[in-house]
């Protein structure tokens, strides 16, 4: 049967391991990630073994965020790829003993070229702790291994502190969901992230009536260009109202001929509409919290439509 005692044990010492980090985030994380700030050539991460692993995803995260960084295997480093750094780079280095060989034989080059050193360890004492800028202090208890010997709590800590300097060197740099966005363009999250203008229907695309259009025409407008809606606009473009589809049935179900009337006796005036930079998710929450089904994309003052985004175009993009 499967111990599931063990297995609570495990995440709650790898828990405690990453809430024990919280009280170590003095001066010393301050100094860490103004090095990654004012670094001006690439930020390069180093480990080995399990170590090397949480590196690579610490370098995927940097990367992600807008930092060039990219994962140095330190025993190849020794057989020709040290040239790959140089004077202005920022090597972060991992190694919970602060003793690993392979790591050690790379301060002589760093410190030789002039590139800064962040030292990611459990034991602050060690050689590689008192080489580097800067020592992080990832120190554990004990391992969540039931022998204490494979690495987990300390992989688990280490990777969350490589997360936490990830995030301040985000918020520092000024890294926007617009710049998320340009970096993820593939992908559920960079659909997401898309702006309205690259979705909307805009141009011949795009729904339009003038308040004197007949409704005749107006119904005409309104099925060719298959939104269920126009748009309703002054003779500059400008947005004043919009008829939907309810808007017809509301009118119908008075009685009368609603085609003696002009789209101004029948639009909605004042209706939601946004920018053209507003993110797909951020329009997609506008329509489900006002229970619409499109919504106008204007620029300028005064509002000037640009085009109409629809919830389909969303729900398309397969991003939710």
């Amino acid at each position: 049967m499967v111990d599931r005692t063990l297995a609570r044990k495990v995440l709650e010492t790898e828990a405690a391991a990453v809430l024990a980090l919280v009280a170590r985030l003095d001066e010393r994380f301050d100094r860490a990630v103004e090095l990654l700030r004012d670094c001006r050539g690439r930020v390069i991460l180093t480990g080995m073994g399990k170590s090397g692993v949480i590196c690579q995803k610490i370098a995927a995260t940097l990367a992600s965020t807008g930092t060039p960084a990219f994962f140095l295997h330190p025993a190849e480093a020794a057989h020709g790829d040290l040239g790959v750094i140089q004077g202005d780079d920022v090597v972060v280095a991992l190694s919970y003993s602060g003793e690993t060989n392979e790591i050690l034989n790379l301060i002589d080059t760093i410190r030789r070229l002039g590139a800064r050193l962040i030292a990611l360890t459990g034991v602050t004492r060690s050689a590689l702790a008192q080489a580097a800028d800067v020592a992080l202090d990832c120190s554990v208890t004990a391992e969540a291994c039931p022998l204490n010997l494979v690495p987990t709590a300390s992989t688990t800590a280490a990777l969350a502190m490589g997360d936490a300097l990830a995030m301040a060197l985000l918020k520092e740099k000024g890294f926007r969901q617009e710049d998320f966005a340009s970096l993820h363009p593939g992908g559920k999250l960079g659909k997401r992230l898309m702006r309205v203008d690259s979705l909307m229907s805009s141009g011949k695309d795009c729904p339009i009536v003038a308040a004197g259009t007949g409704m005749q025409d107006v119904i005409y407008e309104m099925s060719s260009k298959g939104l269920g809606m126009t748009c309703v606009v002054d003779g500059g473009n400008a947005l004043l109202g919009i008829i939907t589809d309810g808007d017809l049935r509301r009118h119908m179900e008075k009685g009368g001929d609603i085609r003696a009337l002009t789209a101004g006796d029948v639009m909605t005036r004042g209706p939601v509409s946004i920018l053209p930079t507003t993110l797909a998710a951020e329009a997609l929450n506008i329509m489900e919290g006002r229970k619409i089904t499109s919504l106008v994309v204007v620029d300028g003052d005064p509002r000037r439509v640009v085009g109409v985004v629809h919830v389909h175009d969303l729900w398309g993009t397969e991003m939710f």
